[in-house]
């Protein structure tokens, strides 16, 4: 009987052998698909973190630009009211000179900084150009006459468009009586 009953033994822990061999199988690919998991997790975070870091500093240098643009906007009075007091002085004076080299260094300083005038010749652009008057003449209309205020742009930015007075072709049957 003690014969037979080792001989159930022997079976009986091969079978469980088999079950905790199925088990720890198992148990690995349970663990393995685990850690492909937490991988996967892993490398989308990373991958998220590194395009959080890329639009922070997207989103800071266009703030930059946004706050250069605004107080570009507001030294445009400035420049305007100095570029008039230019024209009216005459440059022979010592002081008139010195007063010519800080206008001169100011306006080179908000070009550096991407300070651009927009061009106010030809025809007249909605985008750039505020039409304030037409005039009659023998230009095509929509023709850029006189540019009353200057226009200006911070790298592409529209600060203030130009303010121009436009051709308005004369009508050629005007002149003529019925």
């Amino acid at each position: 009987m003690e014969r037979g009953n080792y001989m159930k033994n022997d079976e009986e822990d091969k079978h469980e052998g088999k079950e905790a061999l199925d088990d720890s199988e198992e148990k690995k690919k349970e663990v393995s698909n685990e850690v492909a998991e937490i991988k996967d997790r892993l490398l989308r975070l990373a991958a998220e973190f590194d395009n959080y870091k890329k639009r922070s500093v997207k989103e800071a240098d266009a703030a930059k630009t946004i706050g250069k643009a605004e107080l570009m906007r507001r030294l445009l009075p400035v420049l305007d009211e100095f570029g008039l007091a230019m024209e009216a002085i005459e440059a022979k004076s010592e002081m008139n000179k010195g007063i010519a080299l800080v206008f001169s260094n100011f306006s080179e300083t908000l070009k550096k900084e991407g300070l651009r005038e927009i061009d106010a010749s030809g025809p007249s652009d909605p985008y750039k150009h505020e039409v304030i008057l037409t005039r009659t003449s023998d230009k095509k209309d929509g023709e850029i006459l006189e540019v009353v205020r200057k226009g200006y742009e911070m790298n592409g930015i529209m600060l203030r468009p130009a303010s121009v007075i436009v051709s308005k072709e004369a009508l050629q049957g005007a002149d003529k009586k019925v």
